[in-house]
């Protein structure tokens, strides 16, 4: 629900309009079941990608995401980062990702299996 205030707030959408919207977006990631799910409940994964709804909830939206691997910890590469800002390129305009230098081997290349 907190994904959906964006929508409410911004531009006055009706809650039960926002949170169909949300319902929907959360699909896109096979994620619906997050839906009234608390921060602490949810894996870094679905974390991640409530973050990144709530960003890409304003229209034209520039993202900057900074240290992605703090939040996707487990995570060995940015295959699954890739993967969640292709899910949603239709909702955002740009995005910049900060990261350390010693984290620079986990944006190289890989072979998409």
């Amino acid at each position: 629900m907190n994904i959906a205030l964006i929508r409410q707030y911004h531009e006055n959408q009706p809650a039960p309009q926002a949170a169909d919207m949300v319902r929907q977006l959360l699909r896109r990631f096979s994620m619906e079941s997050m839906f009234n799910r608390r921060n602490p409940h949810l894996s870094e994964e679905e974390r991640f990608c409530a973050m990144l709804l709530r960003a890409v909830m304003v229209p034209g939206s520039v993202l900057i995401i900074d240290r992605p691997f703090e939040i996707l910890d487990s995570h060995g590469d940015s295959r699954f980062l890739h993967q969640a800002l292709n899910t949603v390129n239709d909702l955002f305009t740009k995005c910049y990702i900060f990261d350390y230098t010693w984290q620079k081997n986990k944006y190289g290349l890989f072979d998409g299996s």
